[in-house]
């Protein structure tokens, strides 16, 4: 029987979301006739039952949270106090869970439109590789700048990822990680865990799991679920890295091929590829729709055009 690990839930509400406005932090506001941290939590109660949910909370809002959480049937959960960075939040969410969790979860309260799929496809994927951070390519061209020069030049956009949460990782890795002291050259969880010398491992994201912020997010959200589409699966292809990934991609080196979890399943240029990885680790199908003539495309190679590139 396959071992299903324990995974430990942070999510990270601390913010005060002074860009969103309003009298309370955007965490606390209405979307979708409940607290946006109310619809997160349940969310993930549903897609892990029975795991321990750590949020993290502004200090001078805990009271505030106990009564709003009790008047719309939250999900149990334990709340702890976050600090000055976001990295003070995430380690004492991390301090307040218990030992025994194997993987640990770390997702922004003001994603609140995060799927049961999502959560799944990534701790499945943390759980073979140790570690998970779900991405979406993104759909706008990028220019960087040279300082104070003004001058500029293009990014090639195919080779880069927009960063989402949740992040899972190793409970014990993600302890370890958080044992440093902050730098402000962290950015997210997986800044911190990269820190140590960990590969992290990519996964599909949902275009739907966008962060709340502005005034406009808000309201591009409560269309979505006005539409009853917030919840639903992707309808547009995806570069799938979890480790039940639907197609193989060709390794490196000259007729050998690869499975998401980049084990070698085929030996020669001539020599048809296994059909599935034997690995042990997953049961990936080598792909099989490329076209008749041509050789499956590499979703990690972004510059031919893989399944990772922008359409």
């Amino acid at each position: 029987m396959e071992h299903t690990p324990i995974t430990g839930i942070i999510i990270v509400a601390g913010g005060s979301g002074r860009r969103m406005g309003g009298s309370l932090p955007k965490q606390f506001q209405l979307l979708g006739n409940e607290p946006m941290l109310v619809r997160t939590i349940r969310t993930f109660a549903a897609a892990l039952p029975g795991a321990p949910i750590v949020a993290v909370l502004p200090a001078e809002y805990a009271a505030y949270w106990h009564d709003l959480s009790a008047r719309f049937d939250t999900p149990s959960h334990r709340i702890v106090t976050g600090g000055a960075e976001r990295f003070d939040s995430v380690r004492a969410g991390i301090t307040a869970l218990p030992e025994e969790v194997e993987l640990i979860a770390v997702h922004d309260g003001a994603r609140p439109l995060v799927s049961t799929e999502l959560i799944l496809r990534t701790v499945a994927c943390a759980a073979a590789f140790g570690s998970a951070v779900p991405v979406v390519a993104p759909a706008d061209s990028f220019r960087e700048t040279a300082g104070d020069t003004g001058a500029s030049h293009i990014v090639d956009r195919r080779r880069l990822r927009a960063v989402q949460t949740p992040q899972v990782f190793e409970a014990a890795l993600l302890r370890r990680a958080y044992a440093v002291e902050y730098d402000p050259a962290f950015t997210d969880d997986a800044s911190v865990v990269e820190r140590t010398g960990h590969v992290i491992h990519l996964c599909d994201g949902e275009r739907r799991n966008f962060k709340i912020t502005e005034p406009e997010d808000r309201i591009a959200a409560e269309a979505l679920l006005a539409a009853g589409e917030a919840m639903q699966p992707e309808e547009e292809p995806r570069q799938d890295l979890s480790p039940t990934a639907s197609a193989a991609v060709r390794d490196n080196t000259p007729g050998g091929h690869a499975c998401c979890c980049r084990n070698r399943i085929g030996t020669a240029r001539n020599q048809p590829a296994a059909d599935t990885c034997s690995s042990g680790q997953c049961a990936c199908p080598r792909e099989t729709d490329a076209p008749a003539g041509k050789a499956p495309r590499d979703p990690y190679d972004f510059a031919s055009g893989g399944a990772g590139a922008i359409r």
